[in-house]
């Protein structure tokens, strides 16, 4: 991509008729330009129905993500539930794939109180075995693992920007908001976004400045983490200084509001990005 894209994380509240199919043709008429296919409880659309989208983002010039389920850990403790969690991702990359979207987001899994690299093996080795699976089948999209805000989540920035680093065709979900909470309440300065986009150009070089996918809100944390997204402006995320940055590295890619207005801070953010 040669610009920044911004978009609703699923669809538009506002949207007459409320459907995954008039919500990619109203995010075009709200003058935005992506959505986030959520199929966070369960993955909602067949692939009968998944033409008839492709066929719609692409007449509107909608770029679709997907985010997975949130019922993922690649490092269970229990087979069943690994073998569970990378079914929901490969299927939620199969549908993304048939609705044309380019990039799918997910939560990797928990510490669960083991040793930091015994996770980080299990997580990468799991990504690695679901890439060479999506290749073999042809469905060439992003396998996106999302930096979480919680402490007890995998993970951080640098083990993404790693995993990332090592497995042809994966890259981070910058998850700005998740990053502020995480270390409760650091990440939220201008020199600190600049480390962040620092950290991006040096493991994945300047394609991965230029093809990002963001995750962006205002965010309730205590010094645990995460605890619930807010509007921008009911927040103390520093999202003004956050897209002076972006411009200052002129990165590109898809941004994805989660605010609980999503379409009304999707839009804050592309008009003060492009003032």
């Amino acid at each position: 991509m040669d610009k920044l894209l911004f978009g609703t994380a699923g669809i538009p509240i506002s949207t007459p008729d409320h459907s995954t199919l008039n919500g990619v043709k109203h995010v075009k008429a709200l003058g935005l330009d992506a959505m986030e296919l959520e199929f966070v409880h369960s993955i909602n659309i067949s692939r009968e129905k998944a033409p008839e989208i492709r066929d719609a983002a692409k007449k509107e010039g909608v770029v679709l993500t997907c985010h997975a389920p949130y019922f993922i850990n690649l490092n269970s403790l229990e087979k069943p539930k690994i073998h569970a969690s990378i079914n929901r991702i490969l299927e939620s990359a199969r549908i993304t794939h048939l609705c044309g979207g380019y990039s799918v987001c997910f939560h990797a899994g928990f510490y669960l109180n083991m040793e930091s690299e015994k996770v980080y093996a299990n997580i990468r080795d799991r990504i690695k075995e679901m890439r060479k699976t999506l290749d073999d089948e042809g469905v060439d999209l992003w396998l996106r693992p999302e930096t979480t805000g919680k402490q007890s989540q995998f993970a951080g920035l640098k083990e993404l920007l790693k995993i990332s680093s090592e497995i042809q065709g994966v890259m981070p979900v910058v998850d700005f908001a998740h990053l502020h909470a995480r270390t409760g309440g650091k990440e939220n300065t201008t020199e600190e976004f600049r480390q962040t986009l620092l950290s991006v150009e040096k493991f994945l070089g300047k394609e991965g400045l230029k093809n990002m996918h963001i995750h962006l809100s205002g965010i309730n944390y205590t010094e645990k983490g995460e605890r619930n997204h807010l509007v921008l402006e009911e927040s103390d995320m520093n999202y003004k200084d956050l897209l002076k940055v972006w411009k200052e590295f002129k990165i590109a890619g898809v941004v994805i509001c989660e605010s609980p207005n999503i379409e009304d801070d999707a839009m804050l953010l592309k008009k003060t990005f492009y003032l």
